[in-house]
């Protein structure tokens, strides 16, 4: 195996930096108020359209921190070729937070599908799933501007795990079982000859 040659899976070329670069054992918005959701999220447009469908039930679980304009929620359409659409929304910043993210850090989006007893991840959009993975050029990878940003996240005492570790069940959502096998041997691939040209280099 070169480290030089891509690998691709489900059409997504694999950036290496998921099985190295470190991060936080897991998601506790207790911690963070989740603060990666601040500055809003791209949507993919059948995204948006899906949230845009469930408006009514979305505004009866907004608290007083929400806008209930619905009109607010979402910026302009634009054109994006790492979307399935072609074509990217982004969410608005409200009381300096996403619009969906309600005053106790949690998403309203993904709080009406539990409540509602659906799959967590019904109404949520990719993107913030996946944080701080990321999909740009055709590459997954990590989002390293975003999570720069990060106060609790981007704390070296704080990352006691790796991206690819912390993130399994993301990447089983965005690649199925399937998909993850394959991420997973090439990941050991990867660390084993990593281990042994560093070695030889010593």
């Amino acid at each position: 195996m070169n480290l030089n040659n891509q690998k691709i899976i489900n059409g997504l070329i694999i950036d290496p930096l998921i099985f190295t670069q470190k991060f936080v054992r897991a998601c506790d918005v207790c911690i963070c108020s989740g603060e990666c959701c601040y500055y809003g999220v791209y949507t993919d447009k059948s995204e948006y359209e899906k949230i845009i469908s469930k408006k009514d039930r979305i505004l009866k679980s907004m608290d007083d921190s929400q806008t209930k304009i619905v009109e607010d929620w979402f910026e302009e359409e634009q054109e994006d070729n790492d979307f399935p659409s072609g074509i990217a929304v982004g969410t608005e910043v409200y009381n300096g937070k996403c619009v969906f993210l309600d005053k106790q850090g949690f998403c309203t989006l993904q709080k009406i599908a539990i409540e509602d007893g659906e799959d967590k991840w019904k109404y949520k959009p990719l993107y913030c799933i996946l944080f701080p993975l990321v999909i740009f050029e055709g590459k997954l990878t990590i989002d390293d501007e975003h999570l720069e940003r990060m106060h609790y996240c981007n704390k070296k005492e704080n990352q006691v795990s790796t991206v690819f570790e912390t993130c399994k069940n993301e990447l089983k959502f965005l690649l199925g079982e399937k998909g993850f096998n394959e991420l997973d041997e090439y990941r050991k691939e990867f660390l084993k000859l990593n281990i042994k040209e560093n070695h030889e280099a010593a």
